[in-house]
């Protein structure tokens, strides 16, 4: 569809864009396999979001705190436990986490059973984070938790170190 100026130029509305069942990038990374949904191009970089899913027994990043966006984790199905400063929060599917910029977090599946996610990054520069590290990977670098606080930091990421 388009719509018409004032001078009787037509413009194009903007582009509706749909991710089958099938479809989206996937980044491997170790035992978690992400898909991702919107990278930001279709939304003004104003939303990022991506379908993960986490092996048993995954381990998360660890426990950090973005300065420039937002996360949101909805559990599908599974468990995973949310560490928010010295507090662990278990989120069985049907639960929506929030994760405010400046919150201290982590994430992982501690369970013997799969756990997928949907997790969303307000603005999207969050999904250039997890390229990085596939690329690390496909490079021959392990993913260690220098490795990816390295990583992290170029996202206004740090580490949340007042917490063990």
């Amino acid at each position: 569809m388009t719509e018409e100026t004032k001078a009787g130029e037509r413009i194009a509305e903007p582009a509706v864009s749909v991710v089958g069942p099938g479809d989206g990038e996937t980044i491997l990374l170790g035992t978690t396999r992400l898909r991702v949904l919107e990278d930001g191009s279709n939304t003004g970089h104003r939303l990022g979001m991506a379908e993960s899913v986490l092996a048993p027994h995954t381990p998360g990043p660890p426990q950090h705190r973005h300065a420039q966006h937002d996360e949101g984790f909805y559990i599908i199905s599974g468990t995973v436990r949310f560490t928010v400063g010295d507090k662990d929060i278990d989120a069985a599917a049907g639960t929506l986490v929030m994760v405010p910029a400046g919150a201290p977090h982590t994430f992982a599946n501690v369970t013997g059973q799969p756990a997928v996610m949907l997790s969303t990054f307000t603005p999207d520069r969050y999904v250039q984070y997890f390229r990085d590290l596939q690329d690390m990977l496909a490079g021959g670098q392990a993913l260690t938790p220098q490795a990816n606080i390295r990583a992290m930091s170029r996202y206004a990421t740090e580490p949340a170190t007042d917490f063990g």
